[in-house]
């Protein structure tokens, strides 16, 4: 069925999101108008000013960009109207659309979300499904509201979570399809033909924001508990450790993790069990995790086994690592 192409206003800011909207340019189905992202902040080491991964994708395609702080300014709302626009996309813009801007598209607003809503709402669904040992996850794309990811939900695609995935990992797979589905949902409602599934509250979970004062590893959890941080918190913010005897806030920093069994039920939590090629193995409140890739204060990521070519004593058995408490 052939229908004329709609005008597009897209809205995103990582490159979670750039990646959506390289897939409607490359599709070229339907006129992208006008391209809106957060403005430019201070990132890395050197805190330069840098355009946001959607910018960049935008004005490599020579797409209009807009960078508003956000619409509470009527001027603001006005140039979005101004670009007459039959639908808006939305993928991680960071920030909340009042109502008055959901309303202005003729087909209103549509957004792409990293979790089989209602599963998890909120900003960090990709990273507390790890967390929380989901099996599976997600991309749904959904009509937005006014509520916090509570709209009627267009499709939703399933993706497995591998035990060894990271968010990284994990936020890579969910953009691979989320284009194609993002794609197929916005001809669906250029055709008519979308249906809307309404969502079950009773079966949502809030994803909250993740910050770095959850990254300080607490060993008294069991290491499946940990495993899981680990991999949720990559690349951000990345959970670490301070060995306790060291009064200086030194951040070990730990990329890569493994569980493993211990025998015996002799061991302090946060007591290093072993360090050797096979990686440096921490006793958990149950059970242990063998560290595989770390870095050092100032350092670079590096394998155990490099580590311990040139810190073996730092690592000896017997050393304990700190808590958030202060406590082993």
């Amino acid at each position: 069925m052939s229908t004329a192409p709609l005008r597009l206003i897209f809205a995103g800011t990582p490159d979670f999101a750039a990646q959506h909207l390289q897939a409607l340019i490359d599709d070229g189905s339907h006129n992208i108008v006008a391209v809106y992202s957060q403005p430019d902040r201070p990132a890395g080491r050197g805190k330069k000013t840098l355009p946001s991964a959607v910018k960049q994708c935008a004005e490599a395609a020579g797409l209009p960009v807009y960078q508003p702080y956000n619409f509470k300014e009527a001027a603001d709302r006005e140039l979005l109207a101004s670009h007459q626009a039959d639908l808006m996309i939305v993928v991680a813009y960071g920030l909340l659309l009042p109502q008055s801007v959901l309303d202005i598209p003729r087909l209103g607003c549509i957004n792409v979300h990293g979790s089989l809503l209602p599963r998890w709402r909120g900003a960090a669904p990709i990273q507390r499904a790890i967390e929380a040992g989901d099996l599976i996850t997600g991309v749904t794309i959904m009509q937005m509201d006014a509520g916090l990811d509570t709209g009627a939900m267009l499709s939703k695609v399933e993706c497995d979570i591998l035990d060894t995935d990271s968010a990284a990992d994990l936020f890579e797979r969910l953009a691979e399809i989320g284009g194609p589905a993002l794609i197929k949902a916005v001809s669906a409602l250029a055709q008519g033909t979308a249906h809307k599934e309404v969502q079950d509250n009773a079966l949502s979970n809030y994803a909250k924001k993740i910050t770095k004062d959850e990254a300080f590893i607490n060993w008294q959890e069991d290491a499946i508990t940990l495993h899981r941080k680990i991999r949720a918190f990559n690349p951000f913010p990345i959970c670490y450790t301070q060995f306790a005897a060291n009064s200086r806030d030194q951040r070990i920093k730990i990329w890569r993790a493994e569980p493993v069994s211990v025998a015996g039920s002799n061991t302090v939590a946060g007591e290093i069990l072993s360090a050797d090629k096979s990686g440096i193995t921490i006793a958990c409140g149950h059970g242990a995790l063998r560290i595989l890739d770390l870095q050092m204060p100032g350092g670079k990521v590096l394998s155990a086994r490099d580590i311990l070519n040139a810190r073996a004593e730092q690592f000896s058995p017997g050393t304990l690592m700190a808590s958030p408490s202060g406590t082993l």
